[in-house]
């Protein structure tokens, strides 16, 4: 058999990373005074190649590339699909919600391709300094975007603060994997899977591990290390927030499950009892800071807190289990956030015109179609049947159950109870009945064009999809949770193991 050229390996970034200089290029050479609409369109074309190379390369065999650095494997495969198509609806949404005098709108779609890069690679990488890197792409690209708003007070806020802790978060994750190498001698996944449950100073192994996890869940936003979520959410622009919240976020799991599944499975006793904490901490914290808000955006923001406990409960579950609910309700979640941050720019105006629960008053009546696709997308986050969100809720807590963490996904149940307080109470807003004086001032901030008609097609048939036909989506994720596994140590022959026996 021929071996599969190395690029293959990297395709999808290729093609993004292509599509981004592409982006830059012909920025760069348009008068000012032309319209970079059509920049959008380049990127979004390119993001559906690279979609598409991601499935294609299903018909690779799995396998390592450039020196065992980065792998092609059904898991990766399912990720790299996942985070291409929630890049290629945030550049739909842009396209009919960024101002036409937006400046810079060539840099903000370049930016967002090249944190696809970021974010793919992530996901693919099987050694930890390229993990580190693809990290940090991604990262930088996310600071710009969330301070693109440069002319308000908060956008520049929302960039600073989430520049500064991330940093921070960052630089945890980097003394990790200094600690792992220290007590492995490598920074290979493989070789440190092999190699940790012997390694001289175990010690140096765990601290290496808390290290990790502190910069990984930082980044998606689980509590105790939430605390830029509210402010960050608030100060971007809400495309860039259907982004953040969910494609980094994607990431970040991808890599958390390659760290405990794959790298330490024999430190399942340390890491389980931490992220059973962090989950119920997730869960409480971030749907009892949601019921206060009366900022939309800021109770995304803790919903979105919420969600990642959720999502770390299925981490309870064992092997193929865990990894498959986990990986099923990242797609779940990504389908249903999407949605509702493309009904929330809509609604609320590229610069928040409305931000509060009140705004939303009669929304229903003023756009009926918005209305129900608001109310649709809150159903899916209170986990009803039908929905994406339920069957994401039902396989975590599942998971939870099967791994014998029965209480985590009873605390789970009661949080969702809890949560659907806040998003009944949006919803409920929507249907209001109001003076026809209010309803003709208050008709939708944003007309909604093709583009974000189609992003919103593409979210309302993906969260229809995983709530009455899910076979599909968790046949990939189990198909991935099997493939998520360190290769067996090499076979030693023989007559090296007599040879070493006689010395």
């Amino acid at each position: 058999m021929n071996p599969v050229p190395d690029i293959y390996r990297i395709l999808p970034e290729v093609v993004l990373t292509v599509t981004g200089v592409l982006v830059m290029l012909t920025d760069a050479s348009l008068a000012p005074a032309r319209s970079r609409r059509g920049l959008g369109w380049v990127a979004a074309i390119g993001t559906t190649v690279a979609l598409w190379a991601s499935l294609w390369q299903l018909s690779l065999p799995a396998g390592t590339g450039f020196s065992e650095t980065v792998e092609t494997s059904s898991f990766t495969v399912f990720f790299h699909v996942l985070i291409c198509g929630i890049v290629l609806v945030t550049l739909l949404l842009s396209l009919d919600t960024l101002p036409t005098d937006s400046h810079h709108q060539g840099e903000y779609y370049a930016l967002i391709t090249f944190g696809a890069v970021g974010m793919c690679l992530m996901t693919g990488a099987v050694e930890l300094l390229v993990v580190f890197i693809a990290l940090e792409i991604s990262s930088i690209s996310t600071y710009i975007l969330a301070g693109y708003r440069k002319q308000t007070g908060k956008g520049p806020e929302a960039a600073i603060k989430y520049f500064l802790l991330g940093s921070f978060a960052t630089g945890f994750l980097l003394y990790g994997i200094a600690l792992v190498f220290g007590a492995t001698g490598t920074t290979s996944v493989y070789e440190i899977a092999r190699t940790a449950s012997t390694a001289q100073n175990p010690s140096l192994v765990h601290a290496a591990l808390a290290l990790m996890l502190v910069g990984i869940l930082f980044k998606v936003s689980a509590a105790p290390f939430h605390v830029w979520t509210p402010d960050v959410y608030e100060g971007s622009p809400s495309p860039v927030v259907a982004l953040m919240s969910t494609a980094p976020k994607a990431a970040a799991f991808a890599f958390l499950l390659r760290i405990v599944y794959e790298m330490f499975p024999t430190l399942r006793a340390v890491w389980s009892p931490v992220l059973w904490v962090v989950a119920v901490l997730s869960m409480t914290v971030g749907n009892l800071a949601a019921l206060r808000q009366q900022n939309v955006k800021r109770m995304l923001a803790y919903s979105s807190i919420a969600h990642a406990g959720y999502l770390l409960a299925a981490f309870a579950g064992f092997g193929t289990s865990g990894i498959a609910a986990a990986s099923f309700y990242i797609a779940a979640y990504a389908a249903m956030n999407v949605g509702i941050f493309a009904v929330v720019t809509l609604a609320g105006g590229y610069n928040d015109e409305r931000p509060l629960i009140q705004d939303y008053k009669g929304l229903i009546y003023r756009s009926p179609l918005l209305g129900s696709l608001l109310i649709f997308f809150l159903a899916s986050l209170v986990g009803i049947p039908f929905t994406g969100g339920f069957f994401g809720k039902f396989y975590s807590f599942s998971a939870a159950v099967g791994g014998g963490a029965v209480v985590l996904a009873i605390v789970g149940l009661l949080n969702s109870g809890l949560a659907a307080a806040y998003y009944l109470r949006l919803a409920f807003t929507a249907v209001q009945r109001t003076g026809e004086d209010a309803l003709q001032d208050r008709s939708p901030a944003m007309p909604m064009g093709i583009a974000v008609g189609a992003a919103l097609l593409f979210t309302v048939g993906a969260t229809l999809v995983l709530g009455i036909a899910p076979g599909n989506i968790l046949h990939a994720s189990e198909s991935g949770a099997h493939t998520l596994q360190a290769p067996p140590a090499p076979a030693v022959p023989a007559e090296v193991t007599a040879r070493q026996a006689n010395h």
